[in-house]
């Protein structure tokens, strides 16, 4: 059996890290290679402080999902990857061209990096080289008041040749707690001790 290179783009979104379990579950296999991979923006202008600490901040968060791996599967072959990028995913295309990624498992959320290298490149797939997984969230409904945001909107002629898999949140509905059925037991304090007086018993004589 071949050895498959798995990419799963780590970011600090529930929905990222509902994709590593996703594919934990569903497409991981004995033997596969899993890169966790994460990557931060920093300008020119950013000092070098700022910079390690994005890299530090970067590095804590790939280890917790390396944590979410060996809690489900701790014989799975994982590395971290954590370097500097773009926004729109430049940096995350190269870096998958160069492991030689057979998938790539992203989160998708309103501000993913698909939407805006779906402008720039007309066929996903073929500019990482591979298959790309996006898995997202069922939207729960919102709140009385609230508008639903929208995602960003695409050009006309650009078509996301990226699988979507949604993932239903499983919603449970209220059930009341059950009442549990007790005796009410008078105040200690209430209760009047009498002692019954003996008969006296009488001889008829």
């Amino acid at each position: 059996m071949d050895v498959r290179k798995i990419v799963v783009v780590v970011e600090d979104v529930e929905v990222s890290r509902t994709a590593l379990r996703w594919s934990l579950h569903n497409l991981l296999r004995y033997g596969d290679f899993l890169t966790l991979l994460h990557v931060f923006s920093a300008t020119k202008s950013m000092s070098k402080k700022k910079a390690r600490t994005l890299r530090l901040q970067g590095y804590q968060l790939a280890l917790s999902f390396k944590e979410i791996c060996n809690s489900n599967f701790f014989n799975t072959n994982i590395e971290m990857i954590v370097t500097e990028g773009d926004q729109e995913g430049r940096k995350i295309v190269a870096m998958v061209r160069e492991i030689g990624a057979s998938s790539l498992v992203v989160g998708l959320h309103h501000q993913s990096f698909l939407y805006k290298l779906a402008l720039a490149h007309d066929n996903i797939a073929n500019s990482l080289s591979c298959r790309v997984l996006a898995i997202k969230q069922a939207e729960l409904p919102p709140p009385r008041g609230k508008t639903k945001e929208m995602l960003p909107p695409l050009h006309g002629s650009t078509t996301l040749d990226f699988s979507q898999i949604e993932i239903s949140g499983l919603q449970v509905a209220d059930i009341p707690t059950p009442k549990i059925p007790y005796r009410i037991c008078p105040s200690p304090s209430a209760i009047i001790w009498r002692s019954r007086k003996k008969r006296s018993c009488s001889n008829g004589g």
